[in-house]
């Protein structure tokens, strides 16, 4: 059996996301800022080789006078043509154009070297015979060259002229070099400080990331234990809020979550029992009622018979209440605009047919309700079926609606017992009834289906007292919007004020 692999923690990859964007945009600067400061460079080392060209061309005076007579005259300046021989000359020109930091220079007279300057500035590559092989094998046409020759010396950028005179048989040249190792040294160690600094960099980064998603990720693994911990017989457990994040929000909004699914599993757990417990005396009464009639008594199976008929029309009425109870608590309804007054009055003639009792329409509001009209008007008849139960034949029930600034109100009034106080809360629970000592029929889930359709509107049902006895229940309705003060017209105005004078 293959082993599960093992997941990698979130707080890793994202570290690992954050510090690889770093480590490329990082590398992307340093490359960009090497290579721009190493062509720089190569320029600044092209631009000096380029000039001696011209100095070659430009040799004063003093550098002439001191390759013939070894004293320098001032500073007129002389051509190649007044020198005696490429011998003479390329003397003067190395004695003159002196080699600076990290240069070298040298005089070959027919490819061996003749001339080197006299300073102590500058190296020596008199001797590097790499390099002078392949000065002199470029410049055999005649033509001045550059390159970059890498020899033991180094990597060196170097300029090679040739140097002819006529009447003089032999060929010159001139070579200036240039150690780029020693050029580019600056720009070698800056880099090295760049990527030392960058690793230090990333290294910060690192660590400060690493504590920064464990914080910010705590919500996240407290809510994994918490997941692991909670069972369906414990759902106490909840997650304790650190910061004020999108993340920590995480664990108000579990908790909130957490609330909602231990009060549908308390509910659907005290369902159970209660549905269990009302199911227990049909069955008792049906089971006891056949375990005590006599097979060969007609008249006692026609009474067992019955009986066993009438409980199971009870069990029928039972579940079929307590499916109606479900589908209202599952907020289903279909909101719509909601005519009160034709809700009024058909409530009006679906009650009239309840036997026993005179029913009064009393009040008749206007104007419109947002509500399911079908599970509006299914409450309302379970509150008139209610009130007819509880109140004594004869007895008058009145009914009416009302609307204003708070919302509507649907109610029914009766003249019966009344509820008391300490009852009023309890009579909306499932299978609870007040008056248990009168015999009621019914399942118990009347009013908890009365109170579920109220509550999927956003409203409650509340239960006052009758004037001169008696129960009223009310459904209240949240308002559809605010309501607005009637316009005054200036001439309303302009009338009252003549009627008053």
């Amino acid at each position: 059996m293959a082993r599960t692999p093992r997941p990698v923690p979130a707080r890793v990859r994202i570290l690992a996301a954050i510090l690889a964007v770093a480590c490329v945009g990082l590398a992307i600067v340093g490359s960009v800022t090497f290579l721009v400061q190493r062509e720089q460079a190569l320029n600044g080392v092209d631009e000096r080789l380029a000039a001696q060209v011209t100095s070659l061309e430009a040799v004063s005076a003093d550098a002439a006078a001191g390759a013939t007579e070894g004293a320098p005259p001032a500073t007129d300046q002389l051509d190649k043509d007044e020198f005696r021989s490429v011998d003479a000359y390329l003397n003067a020109v190395v004695a003159r154009l002196v080699p600076g930091q990290n240069e070298a220079s040298l005089a070959l007279v027919d490819g061996a070297p003749r001339w080197v300057p006299a300073t102590l500035s500058g190296f020596d590559i008199s001797k590097n015979r790499e390099l002078i092989d392949r000065v002199v094998a470029e410049t055999a046409d005649g033509s001045t060259r550059r390159g970059t020759a890498v020899t033991d010396q180094g990597s060196l950028r170097y300029i090679a002229i040739p140097v002819h005179m006529e009447g003089d048989p032999e060929q010159g040249l001139y070579v200036r070099a240039v150690d780029l190792g020693e050029e580019l040294r600056p720009v070698t160690f800056a880099m090295t400080t760049y990527v030392i600094a960058a690793l230090a960099v990333l290294g910060a980064i690192g660590i400060v990331g690493w504590f920064v998603t464990g914080r910010l990720l705590s919500p996240i693994r407290h809510l994994r234990e918490t997941a692991d911990a909670i069972s369906i017989s414990d759902l106490s457990l909840r997650l304790e809020p650190h910061g004020n994040d999108d993340i920590s929000d995480l664990s108000r909004t579990v908790n909130s979550m957490l609330d909602r699914l231990e009060d549908s599993v308390d509910g659907q757990r005290q369902l159970l029992d209660d549905v269990r417990h009302e199911l227990k005396t049909p069955i008792t009464i049906v089971r006891g009622h056949l375990e005590l009639m006599d097979p060969k008594d007609a008249a006692d199976v026609a009474s067992a018979r019955d009986i066993g008929i009438a409980e199971l029309d009870r069990l029928t009425r039972l579940v079929e209440d307590i499916d109606l109870l479900a589908t209202a608590e599952a907020d289903s309804s279909t909101l719509a605009a909601v005519d009160l007054a034709l809700l009024t009055a058909r409530v009006g003639e679906l009650v009239a047919v309840i036997p026993g009792h005179s029913w009064t329409i009393e009040a008749v509001a206007d104007g419109e309700t947002i509500g399911d009209q079908d599970r509006l008007l299914q409450a309302w008849l379970q509150l008139a079926d209610n009130a007819a139960k509880y109140t004594p034949a004869g007895a008058p029930i009145e009914i009416g609606s009302a609307r204003d600034i708070e919302g509507a109100r649907l109610w029914v009034r009766d003249h019966g017992p009344g509820i008391p106080l300490d009852e009023r809360t309890r009579i909306f629970r499932r299978f609870d009834r007040a008056h248990v000592k009168r015999s009621v029929g019914g399942s118990g889930l009347g009013l908890a289906i009365v109170d579920a359709i109220a509550k999927g509107h956003g409203g409650h049902c509340e239960v006052t007292d009758t004037p001169g006895g008696g129960a009223t229940f009310t459904i209240h309705l949240p308002p559809t919007g605010a309501e607005l003060p009637v316009p005054v017209r200036a001439g309303d105005v302009v009338l009252q004020r003549e009627a008053a004078g």
